[in-house]
């Protein structure tokens, strides 16, 4: 049998090519359940193969418990090489491939992401994360005031369908032609490079914030708000420590 992310989804494949095998859903929401069915008719002598709708199983897609249930039983697991859209970004990127990074998804929660990213301030290695389209500009903003808008960014974009797309630049540069566009659609792999020069490891002050957020495009207005969700201060409170720092 084929154990299936979408049955619906897969059926036109298997119809398309005439595999007549009998289908099962496993997916996020049925998965714990699920593998423990199909690993007991493993023991019984069936043969099961996994596919996801996209991609690789078990690679942010479900596929990990099943594998591991299968192991910790003695069931031999047969990997079948395919699709993956965070080595298909990396290759055609540009930045470096010798050492990289895969996170899955950023977190949704502002201030998880960007804990996320403070911890790639003086990573050496290309980092790549997983991101859904209506978070996209929140997380480029962030990765702009977090790593600077200098930092080396890619966005590929519907990776092998029709529509695939690579944007290349700098934080900065990748935000504003986001910024221009009415919505963003499609799966997305968003890769981050290392630094351009040495990061410093002082926390930067309330000026050097602000001129990070404003060279990523933002006014003064908005990177106040910005900065003070950040920090937990008032926009008043940033704004009179900033006109102190200028003086």
């Amino acid at each position: 049998m084929i154990a299936c992310e979408d049955t619906r989804h897969s059926r036109k494949l298997l119809d398309h090519y005439g595999i007549p095998v009998p289908a099962v859903s496993y997916h996020e929401h049925n998965e714990a359940e699920r593998a423990q069915e199909l690993v007991e008719r493993l023991k019984a002598g069936a043969r099961v193969a996994l596919i996801s709708d996209a991609g690789m199983p078990a690679v942010s897609d479900p596929g990990y418990r099943l594998v591991h249930a299968a192991i910790q039983n003695g069931i031999r697991v047969i990997p079948v090489p395919g699709a993956t859209a965070f080595m298909a970004a990396l290759v055609a990127s540009g930045l470096p491939t010798v050492r990289f990074t895969f996170q899955g998804f950023l977190p949704a929660r502002r201030g998880e992401r960007r804990t996320v990213l403070e911890a790639l301030a003086g990573l050496q290695d290309t980092a790549i994360f997983y991101e859904a389209p209506h978070r996209l500009l929140e997380c480029l903003e962030d990765v702009a005031v977090i790593l600077g808008a200098n930092r080396p960014v890619v966005v590929a974009r519907e990776l092998t369908k029709v529509h695939e797309e690579f944007v290349r630049g700098s934080a900065g540069e990748v935000l504003e032609q986001f910024r221009k566009r009415p919505s963003v659609r499609g799966e997305i792999v968003l890769l981050i490079g290392k630094p351009l020069k040495p990061v410093r490891h002082a926390s930067p002050g309330i000026a050097e914030q602000m001129d990070e957020l404003m060279k990523s495009g933002l006014d003064e207005n908005s990177a106040l708000r910005n900065l003070a969700k950040h920090t937990g201060m008032s926009r008043d409170e940033l704004y009179r420590e900033l006109q102190r720092k200028r003086k």
